[in-house]
């Protein structure tokens, strides 16, 4: 099938090479000129397991061809469907900035008013959005941009992503289920014969619902893991206090077929681009709705608390004043670059308002912070090292952020103070340390 994708972001990126994969010929359409250049000479712009591999297989002179990136929007008209994976921003009261998403849905309308009165075409939302969103802001705006209305030449569908950062190609390929919401029974069909080979698998469960329906399950879903995140952290809060080791406590919890083993792991809480934004695009839809989501405020003050839980923690072994403290992890999970609401950066935020200095270090993520913060969030005091040993060199005490594999053999012999506060529980011998303390266990 010919596919176009509005966006190379985490999403559109990940989408476009992973149907590339399956045979699908796939035309990237993307406004930054830097990352159509990047994705053409087969080279990935973001770090993400597994398709720096497909991109280069795919895209660039020597590949098969099925990927290709373009500034044109023109090229939506060679395709069948058009999937559009653009960034929805947090806005300052939590609801989202639909900006780019009505520029993409305008820009698309009016290549599609020059598309063939003979050709169909499908146009299907990726982005996560709130209900009414599809129907009501991108639907419109495409009748009138190209001329045509929805159903009579341009059909309508919501398909959700449920990609997790560093699993991402994993989680599209083998996903647990393809939701589709879809405004007809042609637009449902293309998209169960886009997906075929992934459905084939028995593992994987479709879903076909209305457009809404497939709107709020995305959030449904992420709203539900975060108040998971948060409840397990606040039992293992409530285990620390009792002197109990959380992790055994909720190992055995997540035996009951009712609740599973996943997403059991007290720690730092959750962040990224996902969490935080869906859930606060959630409560804020709601209270536009007349209704106060008590739980999920609830949920999120949970895990915004965590950070500042365990500076109080090295605290209680380290006077935090001039002391020279090394953050281990800046991404918000380990097999990802991305920093986006990392906790990491938080406990950075909550040291150096103690009066620590801070050295960091993160395999992958350290020009992202540097980038981004480096000279205005953390005032220039922000130290990178070349390695987690460089790190620890004469540090004060040390927090782990991120639960890097890598971190599991570290050496901690070159600290000034061997003291640890571990937010992620990594594998390592406490008996090489002097004080070792974990966030809720």
């Amino acid at each position: 099938m010919h596919v176009s994708i509005i966006g190379s972001g985490y999403v559109g990126t990940t989408v476009a090479a992973c149907l590339a994969d399956l045979g699908h010929e796939v035309v990237n359409v993307e406004i930054d000129e830097e990352i159509v250049e990047t994705i053409n000479a087969g080279e990935a712009p973001i770090h993400e397991s597994g398709l720096a591999e497909r991109i280069d297989e795919h895209a660039g002179p020597d590949a098969s061809g099925n990927l290709r990136a373009t500034t044109d929007y023109a090229d939506v008209c060679e395709t069948d469907v058009t999937f559009l994976c653009l960034p929805t921003p947090q806005a300052e009261d939590g609801s989202l900035d639909l900006a780019p998403m009505r520029a993409g849905s305008e820009s698309l309308g009016r290549a599609l008013a020059e598309q063939s009165d003979e050709d169909d075409h499908l146009v299907v939302v990726k982005s996560t959005v709130l209900p009414g969103t599809t129907e009501d802001v991108v639907g419109p705006i495409l009748e009138r941009e190209s001329g045509t209305a929805i159903g009579e030449g341009v059909d309508l569908a919501m398909n959700p992503e449920f990609l997790r950062m560093g699993t991402a190609v994993q989680d599209f390929l083998e996903p647990d289920k393809v939701v589709v919401g879809a405004t007809s029974d042609a637009a449902a069909g293309t998209l169960r014969d886009l997906y075929a080979p992934i459905l084939d698998r028995e593992e994987t469960d479709l879903v076909e619902t209305d457009v809404r329906e497939a709107e709020l399950i995305k959030y449904a879903n992420n709203a539900f893991l975060a108040s998971k995140v948060s409840l397990v952290n606040e039992l293992g809060n409530i285990a620390k206090e009792y002197g109990a080791d959380a992790y055994e406590v909720l190992e055995a919890v997540g035996l009951d077929d009712r609740i599973s083993a996943r997403f059991m792991r007290s720690g730092l809480g959750w962040g990224g681009s996902c969490f935080p934004k869906d859930v606060a695009a959630l409560r804020a839809g709601a209270r536009e709705q007349g209704y106060d989501p008590d739980l999920l405020d609830a949920v999120v003050s949970v895990n915004d608390e965590q950070p500042t839980r365990l500076v109080s923690l090295l605290e209680d072994h380290v006077s935090l004043d001039s002391a020279r403290i090394a953050v281990l992890g800046l991404s918000f999970k380990p097999g990802t670059d991305d920093i986006r609401k990392s906790r990491a950066l938080d406990v950075i935020d909550e040291l150096q308002t103690r009066g620590a200095s801070v050295v960091a270090y993160d395999p992958v993520a350290m020009d992202n912070v540097r980038a981004e913060y480096g000279e205005t969030r953390f005032d220039g005091a922000l130290e990178f090292a070349s390695s987690p040993d460089d790190a620890l060199s004469n540090a004060d005490g040390a927090v782990v952020a991120t639960d890097w594999p890598e971190f599991d053999e570290l050496s901690f012999d070159g600290m000034a103070q061997r003291v640890v506060v571990d937010g992620r529980r990594i594998e390592i011998d406490e008996r090489d340390l002097d004080v070792y303390e974990g966030l809720t266990w």
